[in-house]
């Protein structure tokens, strides 16, 4: 038997403990520097354009504190962001539901009923409004307004809020109860009952990041991973905004209405009539 030099046998086993020490430090694992903005290992067999390889470009941090959150921040309710004459919750009931009616004197804008084919759940809803029965269909925040708060949203300004809080990009009308039971939670948390609608969910919901500089926690990143994961060509959809409408009033009660008071002078459904001081402020 040969037996191998002491030096080379020093080496070797130098070697040996350089690699017993790499195991102990990390584990056996690839290490994975969560607070980076520079976003985890990317997913092996993401396609150009998909939501798949625009979540590997998100970076991934820890939530921040929710201190200072408040509904408010994001605008005061439901504004009218296109200048259509509608309100943002009636431009989505209007969008999202099929067979819908309206109220008379609002120019195809307060939405009174209509069915809702809910991606949530999977169910068809009636929808009426009135009290007691508005609620059955609500509109979701796909990227809850508190989840982009602790993830890069509290350094924006009020009108970057409000426009975030608007988007038609990130908004949905869906379950009622579902939404209530969503609450603030992010992929980590909560997903659609409807497994049919998962991809397309989280697709949305990078798509909103994307678009708005958030981030994701790494939970988050591997919940949305986890999803798309099953369908790696999901593509990331766009806003589906509808050009907006020719907006005419019978008058200020109908501008009162639909949400739309008060009127700038060269907005939709502006007329002088309105403006009975020539202030250019209209049903104020």
């Amino acid at each position: 038997m040969t037996s191998r030099p002491r030096s080379a046998l020093r080496r070797l086993a130098a070697g040996v403990v350089a690699l017993a020490l790499a195991g102990s430090v990390t584990g056996c694992e690839p290490f994975l520097d969560t607070g980076s903005d520079a976003g985890p290992v990317p997913v092996s067999g993401a396609q150009a354009g998909s939501a798949l390889a625009a979540l590997e470009e998100l970076a991934v941090k820890g939530r921040a504190p929710r201190t200072g959150y408040d509904r408010d921040r994001f605008g005061a309710g439901w504004v009218d962001t296109d200048r259509n004459g509608c309100d943002t919750r009636n431009d989505v009931l209007a969008r999202d539901l099929t067979g819908e009616t309206f109220r008379p004197g609002t120019r195809n804008c307060v939405v009174l009923s209509g069915t809702l084919a809910d991606p949530y759940s999977g169910r068809t809803i009636e929808f009426r409004r009135g009290e007691g029965t508005s609620e059955q269909v609500q509109i979701d925040h796909v990227v809850a307004l508190s989840d982009a708060w602790q993830k890069g949203a509290q350094g924006w300004d009020a009108a970057r809020r409000t426009e975030f809080a608007n988007d038609p990009l990130n908004l949905l009308a869906v379950d009622g109860p579902l939404n209530q039971q969503k609450s603030d939670g992010d992929a980590a948390t909560w997903l659609p009952p409807s497994r049919g609608y998962r991809c397309a969910y989280v697709a949305r919901q990078v798509a909103v990041k994307a678009t708005y500089g958030l981030w994701v926690t790494q939970g988050e990143h591997d919940a949305i991973a986890d999803v798309l994961a099953g369908c790696p060509g999901e593509p990331l959809p766009e806003a589906p905004v509808a050009a907006p409408a020719a907006v005419s009033y019978a008058g200020c009660d109908a501008v009162r209405a639909a949400g739309a008071a008060p009127l700038r002078r060269g907005e939709p459904g502006w007329q002088d009539a309105f403006d009975g001081d020539g202030d250019g402020l209209a049903c104020e």
